[in-house]
């Protein structure tokens, strides 16, 4: 899987190129703050319904020390999406960069949503067995 930066994804939307933009928090994460555009499956049995295998497909978490994106893409080339990248900074590398976030929290709080990666190794979300 392809590891990309915030200012290649930045680039990504700004093109509006065809990709689907997957975030791979809990619910509770998506609904505060997300990056513009991004999806968000409750199971992988969902994105997998969801997201086609011709898909080019980008995977993101809280930041570089999360696994849960890296899990999410993993197991998608597993299931044959061949076109699978990863954006490893996520949502802390993306807010530092200054760019824009949308979620339930107003622009003057979206700050005081840390994200830490809820997964440890081994773990997985229920309902993301496959």
């Amino acid at each position: 899987m392809k590891t990309i930066g915030h200012e290649e994804l930045k680039q990504m939307l700004d093109r509006q190129d065809d990709f689907r933009l997957v975030m791979a928090l809990s619910e509770w994460a998506y609904l505060a703050k997300h990056i513009p555009g991004s999806l968000h499956f409750a199971t992988f049995r969902e994105a997998l319904q969801s997201l086609n295998k011709e898909d080019e497909i980008v995977v993101y978490c809280s930041d570089e020390n999360c696994i849960a994106s890296t899990a999410l893409g993993q197991l998608l080339e597993r299931h044959g999406y061949l076109h699978v990248l990863h954006f490893a900074g996520g949502l802390a590398e993306w807010e530092l960069a200054g760019y824009p976030l949308e979620g339930e929290g107003s622009e003057e709080n979206m700050h005081e949503y840390p994200f830490s990666c809820v997964w440890n190794r081994g773990d997985w979300p229920a309902g993301w067995s496959t």
